[in-house]
């Protein structure tokens, strides 16, 4: 929208269509109709006090502090009003605390009042340093109080979660906290109890905690009642140093704030990017941060010695040791590359360059975790050769496109479990423009029932079968212009189901989006850590390509394989056998993978193993040599987002000991004779610049789509994913955010429980011939036959334990110990 520009306007300037013309304290200015008042005074650079006003909620006017004086058709209104409520009109004239004694004395006597009962605790408030109220009761507010008697006091704090701690007497009721929680997030965690004087914030009566954005409400409060049960007491705002940074933990990039106080970080806060995350994280961006400082960190380089005992030594030695190893490897059998998926841009792009130049080879593999050939299919077709250079290309879908969109289908994924901002997007859609969300999954799940979805029901393994046929209703929603289907990295758990996906794309012209789950996926494609792509989006089989970028390389004719790679399983098999003498594994749990089992077995028997890792792990516990590398607080770079969008992030804390992988990589490298040119982020991010980027030329994948397993006598079709809140490595060490999690259940529908035998509250085994999951059963809208566990929550680690996934038979079985909860 483009706006006349305030300081130009005069009476004689036309009013551009859609606007209205109003004069705030003598400037005449042209807004869009339906502006609200304390906008319009925002963009002339009048900032009217307010306590209860945010851009992202609905207006309110519940703290009365933003006052001014109106004027229409010449008359002034008999009161001040709230500038947050009201919108502009054609010939309005408002007069600011600026301009207008009246506004001045309103807004005074506004502070006053809240301030009768708001206690003059500054000092140990969290808040203080930076609180609207300490600010605005200095600009706008009276030197002295009238109040004498005795202010209101509540014991506290109050627990709203184990995260979130409420100070009632320091609220000003402004309900910034309730109308987040109710409009963005959809979580009835706080609400507004009793009425008139004794009216205060409290926890919603007879409704559960279950919020993963409840973090929000503390940043958004305007004075010291929300605050953070681990940063509470712990520094002041003057004490800390601030870094932006990007969030680690998915897919969506998230713009945020690290501070840090003598090395250690205290709190994390969400920056404001209106194209990325607004001004929201989800709470585990927000509070899972303590790995930093865990006992678990690995912070010297170590070497397995003659012994079998791992023992810390000098960077020169560990370096020695893992090139010898290596080389020796190279020289037999070969060398297989598991970089894992958190890796940043330059990282990963570190890793595939050292597969290819040093180790020779393209068995190079980022997907820890289950994996098809279909993906590599669809990721060829549809991610690799996006824009790593800044800002998405113009024909990818973005969170404004989901925002906008009239109709998006989402396949392979729950946002609010995986993608917390894509579901924040769903669910602003939903409310402020009547999206039309579809899911397929197999049963309702919390978030789609907050986004309005209409569930399209899918026993684990066909889900290819509804993507294809998902009904007329669908298929005509999604032929809209703007459409979007957006499909998860557990679609390759499913056969068939990536090309269903490509097939209804060019079948309803909908606009396809990949949202991985982890933060370094996107990225690790475009830089070429998969068997069949090289950085850039290159094929390997792609002769031409492969010999410039040899010569951008400085490698000589031909010394590139051009065979595809092994994937990260055939990788683990190859080991195992002794098909390959040596692994490189990047940050990759092998409880992870399809098979841990297998994982772990191709761990110990490989004949050489170097880890790259920030904790100590299933892999470092095997590893011959251990090089220690910096988190994203301890490194700079980037992480393309799953619109692929660049994410820059610097340096928040003091690096000494640590480097980053592509460091590690490039030293490594030239005690192996070859110079990888990756020894900062920086050579790294600019050398892929160079290569550019380009779409392989593959079609769309046309996979058979999978047919769901018939489950016999006291079995069941397994269904399992992940939660937002679970034993993930990196929220180790932070028991407030752990305290919220959602509590694992035994999921299935009444005829399935009756079936089974099962009875709702009590107790069920689920197993197989390596283990059993026993958790509580819960009642869901399962298709018959089927039963869910979460992927890796307390209790209930499913691969690890049951060595089955998604699709397959399990056997379930009531254990009867008559506990209901």
């Amino acid at each position: 929208m483009t706006l006349t520009p305030e300081w130009n306007v005069t009476e004689e300037t036309p009013v551009p269509e859609g606007h209205v013309r109003l004069t705030i304290d003598d400037q005449l200015i042209d807004a869009p109709k339906g502006e609200l008042l304390i906008r319009t005074c925002e963009r002339l650079g009048i900032i009217v006090p307010r306590f209860c006003d945010h851009p992202l909620l609905d207006p309110a006017g519940a703290c009365r502090q933003c006052l001014v004086e109106v004027e229409m058709g010449g008359r002034p209104m008999p009161k001040p009003q709230a500038s947050c409520t009201m919108t502009v009109a054609d010939g309005m004239v408002v007069r600011t605390q600026h301009t207008s004694e009246r506004a001045d004395k309103a807004q005074q006597g506004v502070m006053e009042l809240l301030l009768i009962n708001h206690p003059l605790d500054c000092p140990i408030c969290d808040k203080g340093g930076e609180c609207p109220l300490q600010n605005q009761a200095m600009a706008h507010g009276r030197a002295d109080s009238r109040f004498v008697e005795r202010k209101r006091t509540f014991p506290k704090p109050l627990p709203i979660s184990s995260q979130v701690l409420l100070d009632r007497e320091r609220c000003v009721l402004c309900q910034r906290c309730t109308r987040f929680s109710e409009e963005i997030a959809g979580d009835p965690f706080i609400d507004l109890l009793e009425r008139g004087a004794n009216q205060q914030v409290g926890i919603a009566e007879d409704q559960p905690f279950q919020s993963y954005f409840s973090g929000n409400t503390i940043q958004i409060c305007p004075v010291g009642a929300l605050t953070s049960a681990a940063y509470r007491f712990r520094s002041r705002p003057f004490d800390l140093r601030s870094t932006p940074g990007t969030c680690e933990h998915c897919s969506s990039g998230c713009d945020m704030r690290t501070d840090s106080r003598r090395g250690t970080v205290l709190r994390r806060l969400a920056g404001n990017d209106p194209e990325v995350n607004e001004e929201w994280l989800c709470d585990k961006g927000r509070f899972a941060f303590r790995y930093l400082g865990s006992g678990g960190r690995i912070t010297r380089p170590m070497v397995r010695g003659t012994d079998g005992e791992l023992a810390e030594v000098s960077w020169t030695e560990a370096l020695r040791v893992a090139a010898e190893g290596l080389l020796a490897a190279r020289a037999g059998a070969g060398i297989g590359v598991l970089p894992g998926g958190r890796l940043t841009v330059e990282d990963a792009y570190a890793y595939a360059k050292f597969a290819r130049v040093v180790a020779r080879t393209n068995d190079v593999d980022f997907r820890s975790r289950p994996h098809s050939d279909e993906e590599l299919e669809f990721l060829s077709a549809h991610v690799a050769g996006g824009a790593p250079d800044g800002a998405p290309g113009a024909d990818s879908v973005t969170f404004e496109g989901i925002e906008n969109a009239p109709a998006v289908l989402t396949v392979g994924t729950d946002p609010e479990e995986e993608s917390g901002i894509v579901f924040l997007r769903l669910r602003k859609a939903w409310r402020k423009k009547g999206l039309r969300h579809f899911q397929v999954a197999p049963f309702t799940t919390t978030g789609a029932g907050k986004t309005g979805a209409t569930v399209l029901h899918a026993v684990p393994g066909a889900e290819a079968a509804v993507v294809a046929e998902p009904g007329a209703d669908v298929l005509a929603a999604l032929g809209q212009p703007g459409a979007v289907i957006l499909v998860g990295d557990r679609a390759a758990e499913s056969p068939g189901l990536y090309s269903a996906v490509s097939g209804l794309a060019a079948r309803t012209g909908a606009a396809i989006g990949w949202i991985p789950r982890r933060a370094g996926d996107r990225g690790a494609v475009e830089a070429g850590a998969l068997p069949t792509l090289l950085p850039g989006g290159i094929a390997v089989t792609d002769a031409r390509a492969r010999t410039e970028l040899e010569r951008i390389w400085g490698v000589g004719a031909g010394e590139l394989p051009a065979e595809p790679g092994r994937d990260g399983d055939a990788i683990l098999a190859a080991a195992a056998s002794g098909a390959l003498d040596a692994l490189v594994v990047g940050g990759v749990d092998p409880h992870d993978m399809a098979d841990p089992a297998a994982a772990l077995t191709a761990l110990r028997r490989v004949g050489f193993l170097v880890s790259l890792e920030i904790h100590s792990s299933a892999v470092t516990e095997l590893a011959d040599v251990v090089l220690p590398v910096a988190p994203d607080a301890q490194r700079s770079g980037s992480y393309l987002n799953w619109e692929g969008r660049r994410r820059e992030f610097g340096v928040a804390l003091d690096a000494t000991g640590v480097l980053p992988d592509c460091r590690v990589l490039d030293t490594l490298g030239v005690e192996m004779d070859a110079d990888l040119f990756t020894q900062t982020p920086a050579a790294a991010a600019g050398e892929l610049a160079r290569i550019g980027t380009r779409r392989p030329g593959t079609g769309a994948p046309t996979r058979p789509a999978g047919t769901a397993h018939r489950p016999g006598p006291g079995q069941a079709v397994l269904a399992t994913s992940r939660q937002l809140v679970d034993d993930a490595s990196l929220a180790v060490d932070e028991p407030a955010l752990a305290g919220t999690a959602r509590r694992p259940y035994v999921k299935v529908n009444a005829a399935t429980a009756e079936r089974l035998g099962l009875v709702e509250g009590e107790d069920a085994a689920v197993g197989t011939d390596r283990g059993t999951i026993t958790l509580p059963v819960a009642l869901a809208d399962l298709p018959d036959g089927v039963v869910w566990l979460p992927t890796c929550s307390p209790g209930s680690h499913v691969r690890p334990t049951l060595g089955a996934g998604h699709g397959d038979l399990v056997g379930v079985t009531p254990v009867g110990n008559g506990r209901v909860s």
